[in-house]
């Protein structure tokens, strides 16, 4: 081989970039999540992969390989309000569960696309931030309130009591409401008139899913919101990472706890 040959080649491995492979699998994360992740989730991603490399190394490879997160910040707005009187604020703000179908909130949220509005009743967990439940309805009746409680199933203990924190809307006053819930051993907790920090988690989930969902696109009809929502609940549990879940999904979290307490 000419000198000059063996010189060349041997330049060509050295240039070679050492993160190749991760800008690959960089770009495949990104894209596989529609370009929700931004280099945190990415990083958690990449450890789940079994990749050991520092967060602020992929901060900037995704700066070199142009790809930022399009989901934008979050805000919430909230004032203090009277204490109720329908029923106690037994959470008092303590969003922390050890074990699932311990605590669960929930609340409803409107999306509107052209002159048709859609709403959105769902039940999450506070162990996993698991949607356990949820009814999708084009008017706020009472009725899809109750079917989404009624869909939950109780995997532990049916015994057991779980509180269920909401807000003081006009649903969660009712008595059928009520009584549902007392019949199935579920315990009413409500937050104070108009505080959305009282019920911070839902709150957090409906903004999650609107900015990761519902504010990327243009909305043509109800129907094929209601279809994408319906996929977005399913990849929120069984997908899409969470750094305080350990890198899990709330599906994944939910099944490896169970799995270490019950070998």
């Amino acid at each position: 081989m000419a000198r000059s040959t063996f010189y060349y080649h041997l330049n060509q491995l050295r240039n070679q970039d050492k993160y190749g492979t991760i800008k690959q699998e960089i770009k495949q994360i990104y894209h596989l999540h529609k370009g929700r992740y931004g280099y945190r989730r990415i990083h958690l991603e990449l450890k789940n992969r079994g990749y050991a490399i520092n967060h602020k190394t992929v901060f900037s490879l995704m700066r070199e390989l142009r790809l930022k997160s399009l989901i934008r910040a979050k805000k919430y707005v909230s004032y203090r309000g009277e204490q109720g009187k329908i029923a106690p604020n037994i959470l008092q703000r303590n969003f922390k569960a050890d074990q699932p179908e311990q605590k669960w909130v929930t609340d409803i949220t409107e999306f509107k696309v052209k002159d048709k509005k859609l709403y959105l009743s769902p039940i999450l967990d506070l162990y996993n931030g698991e949607i356990i439940s949820y009814t999708l309805a084009d008017r706020p009746q009472l009725k899809h309130v109750l079917h989404m409680v009624k869909k939950v199933k109780k995997q532990g203990n049916e015994n057991s009591t779980t509180i269920l924190h909401s807000d003081q809307g006009w649903h969660y006053q009712m008595k059928r409401y009520q009584q549902l819930l007392k019949d199935r051993n579920i315990q009413i907790s409500m937050s104070r008139k108009g505080n959305c920090l009282d019920n911070a988690v839902i709150e957090n989930f409906f903004g999650t899913l609107k900015s990761e969902l519902f504010y990327m696109k243009k909305y043509q009809s109800i129907h094929q919101l209601k279809k994408e929502i319906n996929q977005y609940i399913h990849y929120y549990n069984h997908h899409r990472i969470k750094s305080n879940l350990n890198g899990k999904s709330p599906v994944q979290y939910r099944v490896l706890s169970l799995n270490l307490n019950h070998p």
